[in-house]
């Protein structure tokens, strides 16, 4: 049996991968981003696809009948760490415009996606409250649950928060509904060595963007977290997972690669330098980076959200890795679609 689904704020279509390989029917997505929306259309042929504003085209969603569950993520700038978490910011209100939907379409269950922040800040409560109160009015029992994507297999560290709601006469879904489904990630050599070097025929798209060292080094203990080149593109380690893909790379807030390390098992150059840095052997530099070192590439950026070898972005180089850097990774949204499907399915059994 598959599970008729509505998907909401779908972006690029990450989330959806993951629900579709759980053995949901997405029959209707919402997204308002242009570029998304020809990725989305492009990889999900199939699927009716509502471009524009949901608040615009909440009729017409709404009219779907039977539907079994609500996904999406509403936009998270104003909740983001990485921005200025804004409450009152416009695209904070998005999640109420998740709850008018919900309210409407009444599916039997719903996942709503968000960044950490959102389900763990103090400054967020009142949206949390306000976001409980409506949905459990509306008949659901509502969970809030964090999780790291690389607690399931995904090559990447990235915790993010997923609100459950099951209607009364299902299980309620609870972290401890997510035990099984762990699994070791597995490191980023392991997940794009395959590739090749950037530029090569199975990683043709090469990021440009400069790296140049910070002359006033941020200091971590690790090499791997800190500030050692301008902007906040990190160097990622070849032996861990990657550390959290933000939707602004392209730029200088792209990860870093030491290409000689990946490829060569070299000694690690952000390595020895981090350690000349640390013993005051030198001073911060103000200068270009070895040729060594270079950005994360699209492809990369999208095997690290476990999205499939053959699913095709559509836009430029900066609009794909906004796409990539906004998605719910595939394995985990798969993860916790199974999660969900399995109280629908009266697997788990409803406590009395």
């Amino acid at each position: 049996m598959e599970f008729k689904t509505v998907s909401l704020f779908a972006g690029a279509g990450g989330m959806d991968v993951g629900v579709i390989n759980a053995g949901f029917d997405v029959v209707l997505a919402s997204e308002l981003d242009a570029h998304a929306c020809n990725t989305y259309r492009k990889n999900h042929p199939n699927t009716i696809l509502v471009e524009g504003d949901i608040d615009e085209n909440l009729d017409e969603i709404a009219q779907l009948k039977n539907i079994d569950i609500v996904i999406g993520g509403p936009p998270c700038q104003g909740f983001s760490v990485a921005g200025k978490m804004d409450s009152s910011d416009p695209r904070s209100k998005l999640v109420f415009s998740y709850c008018d939907a919900v309210e409407r379409i009444k599916p039997k269950a719903f996942i709503m996606e968000n960044v950490k922040a959102l389900g763990s800040l103090t400054k967020f409560e009142g949206i949390r409250e306000e976001f409980f109160r409506r949905m459990e009015l509306a008949g659901y029992q509502v969970t809030m649950n964090i999780l790291n994507a690389k607690d399931f297999g995904v090559p990447q560290s990235r915790e993010r928060v997923f609100f459950i709601g099951i209607k009364k006469g299902f299980q309620p879904i609870t972290l401890n509904h997510f035990e099984p489904f762990k699994k070791e990630a597995i490191t980023l050599r392991q997940a794009i060595v395959h590739l090749g070097r950037m530029g090569s025929k199975n990683n043709p798209n090469i990021t440009n963007a400069k790296i140049t060292l910070a002359k006033k080094p941020i200091l971590r203990k690790s090499p791997y977290a800190g500030m050692l080149f301008n902007g906040q593109g990190r160097p990622l380690n070849p032996e861990a997972w990657s550390s959290t893909l933000p939707a602004s790379m392209g730029g200088n807030r792209t990860p870093i690669i030491d290409e000689n390390q990946l490829y060569d098992n070299e000694p690690a150059w952000v390595e020895s330098y981090h350690k000349k840095i640390m013993s005051g052997k030198i001073d911060g530099e103000y200068k270009e980076a070895p040729k060594r070192l270079r950005r994360l590439t699209i492809d990369e950026a999208a095997i690290l959200q476990t999205f499939p070898d053959n699913y095709e972005f559509l836009g430029s180089q900066s609009k794909i890795f906004t796409q990539i850097g906004n998605a719910v990774p595939c394995k985990l949204a798969e993860i916790v679609a199974k999660t969900v499907k399995k109280s629908l399915s009266k697997e788990i059994k409803k406590k009395h």
